[in-house]
């Protein structure tokens, strides 16, 4: 695999990488992606913020989409790929992840949940919109399959959610401010089975590679930034990485 072979050559001589996933990297474990054809957002139309703050049926049908989309995420495993990401940052030589995806597969991997940063949060707890008390998800199914019971915060009375960040909904600016810190200090950035079309995340390629960091992109199609990288490799996300990460001696 020439392609892997390039890209092991290139961790290896970095002193600092950062590696930001998406979908593709995810969609090897079994879950499927949201903006693809035949994706998750071809068959269910997404529920907008404000939409789900304002309306209780909004928020039913939001739940119901929920537990529909769930039973991939359950019973996901991580992959080579996440694997590799993991054996980077287990090293020392990939300081964190900064990731698009919901799943928790990164954590999974055995990576700590400091040095794994979610741009879109996590779906695999929720949270109370106004004092952020944490919920997790096993109760919430029980009653909403019982009688769609509407989970509500024990401890204010607030809305509680998925902890992921919806359409119209504010990116986490702590996330975003670790992001942007995390790639200025990088002088290899790893994008990993992204698009790269959905901002303010795929601006964290361009400014890498804008401060001097040297751009990978490995991803199953073309991206709209493939012409700023050093390295593009269309493949296989997991075999791709073993080759790359597990033949390193670090």
């Amino acid at each position: 695999m020439k392609g892997a072979d390039r890209l092991r050559d290139l961790i290896d001589s970095s002193r600092r990488v950062v590696v930001f996933t998406g979908a593709g990297i995810s969609t090897e474990s079994g879950i499927p992606d949201f903006r693809s054809p035949g994706g998750i957002w071809s068959r269910h139309k997404p529920i907008y913020f404000e939409d789900f703050l304002a309306s209780q049926a909004k928020r039913r049908e939001y739940w119901r989409l929920k537990f529909v989309v769930d039973r991939d995420i359950r019973e996901a495993k991580p992959n080579d790929g996440h694997l590799a990401v993991a054996k980077l940052v287990r090293s020392g030589k990939a300081a964190l992840v900064i990731t698009q995806n919901v799943d928790g597969l990164h954590q999974a991997s055995g990576i700590p949940e400091e040095q794994v940063i979610e741009l879109h949060g996590n779906t695999t707890y929720a949270a109370c919109l106004d004092c952020g008390t944490r919920f997790e998800l096993a109760p919430i199914r029980a009653a909403f399959e019982r009688d769609e019971s509407l989970p509500v915060c024990d401890r204010c009375a607030g809305i509680v959610k998925t902890a992921t960040i919806s359409f119209g909904q504010a990116m986490p600016p702590e996330a975003m401010r670790r992001a942007e810190e995390a790639t200025l200090a990088c002088d290899l950035f790893l994008a990993v089975g992204s698009s790269l079309v959905v901002y303010p995340a795929a601006g964290f390629p361009e400014l890498a590679r804008r401060n001097g960091a040297r751009l990978v992109i490995l991803n199953r199609d073309p991206t709209p930034l493939d012409s700023l990288a050093d390295l593009v490799m269309n493949a296989e996300i997991g075999p791709t990485l073993a080759v790359a990460v597990h033949h390193q001696r670090f």
